[in-house]
């Protein structure tokens, strides 16, 4: 066979052309474009192999081309935002040629005093409640309502003391400008007629407190000094307060309070008395509810040391039965409620004051089991004394045990409630037959006091029933008719610190008590000031800790001088 014609089938089998184009070096684009096509094909096919084989070896040119790429773009950006130029602020600075005068404080000056319209002279007579006379003196100071604040009506925003703790079911709010706000007028609240009256107390205290700090002479001089300071820090003045009347009575105030701790003595039992006392020892009691209170709004270490002494020996006081009686006599059986509603409030105050002496929550408790299985009456509200069966005696009390109870937390107790309904038809009085049909005895202002605060606090409170909001609003309407017109103003003028002059009076019941103003006159100013009271015992929760320690935590109280307590808190 000749040699071309065996060239000729040797290229028919085998194309040279395409076993050179194997050895040609083809670029990284096109290695990287058939790649990519390969990858495309079924994973059965040699061209998908090839591709994935071509991938491995790849992987490393990839990384070196797109890591460098990726670096370079971000090290760019990051040149470029550092090197932007950023804004500054040209600042100008004033120079001040003249020194500025020194600023000297602008004296606070005392409000004027509060002129109320002029009002029709009004007599009211009315039926009212008929306790057994209360014997030796001593109204009591206490308190429900809480609004708080320490200017008078025309100053409506003033700083405020907050009280440690504040009390169940008790109307009112501890806020600045309340004076203001609860004297603004309406049935259920006071207006510039009542808040005048209070201010002319204020300055009546003033003008006839003694140059020892006390008021009064005699047996009832702590008792009164007690009960004035109660008035004084119901209205937020203290040592110490933002009242636009602090440099007047801040310092009245002081002197009271120093009166009362420089006369407790130690007697022969090693407890603590005051000296001199009314004989059966209310004075005692109201002096402590007002160190308590005092201490609970100026933090004074001295009142504290006084208060704590005081309030051990009411606790260790205490009857068996939970009540307490003349003397402070522990062995005594006898459970007076008045005596009682004094020791109750200086309990209470002491302990939101916070002061715990050993024992004062069981006392309390013991004192809540006391109210309703032995001063309770059917058909009274209250008793003087515990009656058989729960039933008889003289109406004059029900207001105290029923602030007792709302106090503690007990206000909407069958017991309470029924003692409402005993007060219901009750009207303001000087007078004491004009009490009620049953004649509760002396010093009708005693009473008034406590159905005051009763009233108001069932009337005023969130939720109050139509029955009782009408009750107190009637109540409240005509103690501000009788109380304006009923007060004795004097001629004479008294001078604050400025020389500024201010107006002067006082109350006084029509009866026995008619020589001791004191007591008859701050007991109606605190009934004029419970539509905002600053007294920490009057805020807002009587006694939550003290709910549940009634029927449910003192069961069992027998006939004889036991008394079996559980206390659930």
């Amino acid at each position: 066979m000749s040699e071309e014609i065996i060239q000729e089938e040797v290229e028919d089998v085998i194309d040279l052309d395409e076993i050179a184009r194997k050895y040609e070096e083809k670029g990284f684009f096109t290695r990287l474009r058939e790649m990519f096509k390969g990858l495309g094909m079924p994973h059965d096919t040699r061209e998908y192999k090839i591709a994935r084989i071509e991938l491995q070896r790849l992987a490393a040119p990839l990384v070196a081309i797109v890591v460098p790429i990726v670096f370079g773009v971000v090290l760019c950006v990051v040149t470029m935002i550092s090197s932007q130029k950023k804004d500054t602020i040209d600042v100008t600075i004033a120079q001040i040629e003249n020194e500025p005068e020194e600023l000297k404080e602008e004296e606070e000056i005392p409000p004027d005093d509060i002129e109320p319209p002029p009002m029709e002279e009004i007599e009211i007579t009315v039926d009212t409640p008929n306790p057994n006379p209360v014997s030796v003196v001593a109204p009591m100071p206490s308190p429900p309502s809480a609004q708080v604040s320490v200017k008078p009506a025309p100053m409506d925003s003033v700083a405020i003391v907050k009280s440690p703790v504040t009390m169940k079911s008790m109307t009112g709010s501890r806020t600045p400008g309340s004076i203001g706000a609860a004297t603004r007028g309406g049935a259920g609240y006071g207006d510039a007629n009542t808040e005048a009256c209070v201010m002319k107390v204020l300055w009546w205290l003033k003008a006839h407190q003694n140059t020892d700090g006390s008021w009064g002479k005699g047996n009832n001089t702590v008792a009164n000094t007690a009960l004035a300071i109660l008035t004084y820090l119901a209205h937020g003045e203290y040592p110490g307060s933002p009242s636009p009347y602090k440099r007047d009575f801040g310092p009245t105030v002081q002197m009271a309070i120093d009166y009362l701790i420089s006369h407790i003595h130690t007697g022969r039992d090693n407890a603590p008395h005051f000296s001199p006392t009314d004989g059966n020892e209310y004075s005692f009691l109201i002096a402590t509810y007002a160190l308590c209170e005092a201490y609970g709004m100026t933090k004074n270490p001295n009142c504290k040391d006084a208060a704590q002494r005081c309030l051990y020996r009411i606790v260790e006081h205490q009857s068996s039965t939970g009540g307490w009686d003349y003397k402070l006599n522990k062995n005594s059986t006898r459970d007076d409620l008045s005596f009682a509603g004094w020791a109750i409030q200086a309990l209470k105050a002491g302990k939101m004051a916070g002061l715990h002496p050993e024992g004062l929550q069981n006392a309390i408790n013991k004192a809540i089991t006391c109210l309703k299985r032995r001063s309770y009456s059917k058909s009274a509200g209250f008793t003087y004394t515990p009656r058989s069966g729960n039933n008889g005696g003289t109406t004059g009390l029900a207001g105290v045990g029923t602030l007792a109870m709302q106090l503690l937390g007990r206000g909407s107790e069958p017991e309470a409630r029924n003692a409402l309904e005993v007060m219901r038809d009750w009207k303001p009085s000087f007078e004491p037959e004009h009490m009620s049909a049953t004649k509760p005895g002396s010093c009708p202002q005693y009473y008034c006091y406590y159905a005051t605060q009763c009233k108001y606090q069932a009337g005023m409170k969130a939720g109050a029933i139509k029955t009782d909001e009408t009750t107190w609003q009637q109540w409240n309407l005509a103690m501000k008719k009788l109380y304006p017109s009923s007060i004795i103003d004097l001629p004479e003028k008294v001078k604050d610190y400025t020389g500024k002059e201010h107006k002067q009076g006082y109350f006084t019941n029509k009866d026995v008590h008619t020589t001791r103003p004191y007591m008859d006159t701050c007991l109606a100013a605190l009934q004029l000031m419970v539509y905002y009271r600053y007294l920490p015992t009057t805020s807002v929760k009587a006694g939550e800790d003290d709910a549940g320690a009634g029927d449910n935590a003192a069961q069992a109280i027998d006939k004889s001088k036991d008394v079996a307590v559980t206390v659930d808190i």
